[in-house]
C-alpha cells in the first residue's frame, strides 16, 4: 500500500464517528424552498418561471445560458411567489426562485429513462447536462463538461472519487454503503461516455464497510473496476493528489487531469447520474452530513435543493448552544456563514456547526521560518512566500510563483504555529492574478 502516496498533506482529527454509523435519513420537505439560479461554476441559469408560476416537483425552472451551465429544476410542488436576490453559501446575494409548498408532491413528467448500452455519448451527455448534474463533491463544475474532453486528449482512465478525506462529512461513506449499486453502474456510465479503458475507485482505508460493498458490487456485476484502498490522509480526494496517488501521474502547473489522460469524479456525481439516465429523475436532492459538536443529532440526510439550512439544523434537534461557527462544507475547505438563511445547494456536502471554544480564534503571530506549511503543502508551492507578496499587493509576483496552482485545501493553515491565515490570503491572491489574466488577455 506504500505506493498509493502523495508529497505533503496532513492529518487533522477527523471526528467521522459523530455519523460514520448514522443511515441515511430523507428529511421533509421544506415549507418555502429558496433555489439559487447559480449553483454551479459558469454561467448562471436564467428563470423560465414567473412570480404566480405553478410548479410541479422535477420541473425546469431555469434554462442554461451557456455550454459552462446548467439548468435548475425546483424539489417540490407549489407556487412561485418571489424571483430575488436572496443569501447564498457563497456569501453573496444570488438571484432565486422562491417557492411555497403545496403539499400536493405533484410531479413533472420525468424524463425517459434509458438503456446506457444502447445510447451514444452524445446522446448521455445530454441527458446529463439536462438533469441538472454538476460535481456533488463541492466543486460543482458542470459534469457534462467534464464529460467532453477536446478530441486532441483521450482519456484513458476515469477515477471515481470515494476519498471523502474531508473531516467529519460520512455522506459519501454512507452512499457507497448503502447504496453502491447506484454508484458503480453511475461510474460504468462515466466509463461508457468517455471511451475509458482503465476505471479506478479510490476509498480511504477508514471506511472499510464502503470497500467491502463496493467491492462486493463490482463483483456481482462482474465489471471492469478497480477498488482502491487509499492512505488515511488529507487532502487525498483532491483530484490531482488522488491521480498520483493511483497512477503517479502529474498533471501539469495551470492544467487539467485530461491533460493525463485522466477524469475524475464523485461518487455522489456518478450516483445523480445513475438516477438521470436509469430513472430520467434530474438532480433535486442530495446527501449532506449534519454534524459538529454544536448539533443536537448529527445526521446524514436526503435534503431537497432549496431547503433552508435553518430548516435542517432545527430537524437535527437544533443548535446545543448559541454562537459558535456554522460551516457549509467540512472546517478544511468549507464556508463559514453569517446567517443560516442560505439554502441547500447542490454542493452542499456538510453542515458543521462548531461550539465557540473550538474555533481556534489564536492571534495571529510572526512567520518563524519553520517551513511546515511548505511539508505541508501538496502543490509543493511556498506558502509563506506567497503569504508574504500578496500581503506586500505584489500579485504579479504571486502569479509568477504559482499561486493559481493553489487548490485551497487549507493544510498550510493548518500547520502553521503561528496562526497565519495563510489560505485565506492565498485565495484572495488568487482572485487578484485571475484579474491581472483576464486583463492581460483583454489587451492582446
Amino acid at each position: 500500500m506504500a505506493r498509493y502516496r502523495f508529497k505533503g498533506g496532513v492529518h487533522p482529527r477527523y471526528n467521522k464517528e459523530l455519523t460514520s454509523d448514522k443511515p441515511i435519513k430523507e428529511m421533509p420537505e421544506p415549507q418555502i424552498a429558496v433555489i439559487p439560479l447559480s449553483q454551479h461554476i459558469g454561467a448562471p441559469a436564467k428563470p423560465i418561471v414567473n412570480v404566480g408560476d405553478k410548479v410541479k416537483i422535477g420541473q425546469k425552472i431555469g434554462e442554461p445560458t451557456g455550454f459552462v451551465s446548467v439548468p435548475i429544476h425546483s424539489s417540490i410542488s407549489g407556487k412561485v411567489i418571489a424571483i430575488e436576490k436572496r443569501p447564498h453559501p457563497l456569501g453573496k446575494l444570488i438571484d432565486s426562485i422562491i417557492i411555497e409548498n403545496d403539499g400536493e408532491r405533484t410531479l413533472a413528467e420525468p424524463l425517459s429513462p434509458l438503456t446506457p448500452e444502447e445510447c451514444s455519448p452524445d446522446i448521455l451527455r445530454d441527458r446529463i447536462k439536462e438533469a441538472g448534474i454538476v460535481g456533488m463533491g463541492g466543486a460543482t463544475f458542470p459534469t457534462h463538461v467534464k464529460l467532453s474532453p477536446p478530441k486532441d486528449k483521450p482519456i484513458d482512465t476515469v477515477i471515481l472519487n470515494g476519498a471523502e478525506c474531508e473531516p467529519y462529512l460520512t455522506a459519501d461513506h454512507r452512499l457507497m454503503v448503502e447504496d453502491g449499486e447506484r454508484v458503480v453502474k453511475g461510474f460504468l456510465i462515466i466509463k461508457q461516455i468517455l471511451s475509458a479503458k482503465r476505471a479506478i475507485i479510490g476509498i480511504e482505508k477508514n471506511k472499510p464497510d464502503a470497500i467491502k460493498n463496493i467491492k462486493k458490487v463490482v463483483d456481482d456485476l462482474k465489471a471492469d473496476v478497480e477498488v482502491v484502498e487509499l492512505e488515511v490522509k488529507y487532502p487525498q480526494g483532491a483530484e490531482k493528489q488522488l491521480i498520483y496517488t493511483l497512477l503517479k501521474r502529474e498533471v501539469p502547473s495551470g492544467g487539467l487531469p485530461m491533460d493525463v489522460g485522466v477524469v475524475v469524479q464523485n461518487v455522489g456525481t456518478a450516483s445523480a447520474i445513475y438516477d438521470a439516465v436509469y430513472r430520467g429523475i434530474p438532480l433535486i436532492q442530495r446527501i449532506t452530513t449534519v454534524t459538529g459538536s454544536n448539533i443536537k443529532e448529527p445526521s446524514n440526510l436526503l435534503v431537497k435543493i432549496g431547503t433552508p439550512v435553518k430548516d435542517v439544523i432545527q430537524f437535527c434537534g437544533g443548535a446545543i448552544e448559541e454562537g459558535g461557527k456554522l460551516i457549509l462544507g467540512g472546517p478544511m475547505m468549507g464556508l463559514a456563514q453569517y446567517t443560516d438563511e442560505v439554502p441547500v445547494i447542490k454542493g452542499t456536502s456538510g453542515i458543521l456547526l462548531l461550539k465557540e471554544e473550538e474555533l481556534g480564534l489564536e492571534k495571529e503571530g510572526v512567520c518563524i521560518r519553520c517551513g511546515m506549511c511548505i511539508r505541508a503543502c501538496p502543490m509543493n508551492l511556498s506558502p509563506t512566500l506567497l503569504n508574504k507578496l500578496i500581503q506586500r499587493g505584489d500579485f504579479e509576483s504571486a502569479l509568477k510563483n504559482d499561486v493559481l496552482d493553489c487548490i485551497e485545501c487549507g493544510c498550510c493553515s493548518f500547520s502553521c504555529p503561528s496562526h497565519i491565515p495563510l489560505v485565506q490570503r492565498i485565495r484572495l491572491g488568487k482572485a487578484q492574478a485571475m484579474a491581472i489574466l483576464k486583463r492581460q488577455k483583454a489587451k492582446s
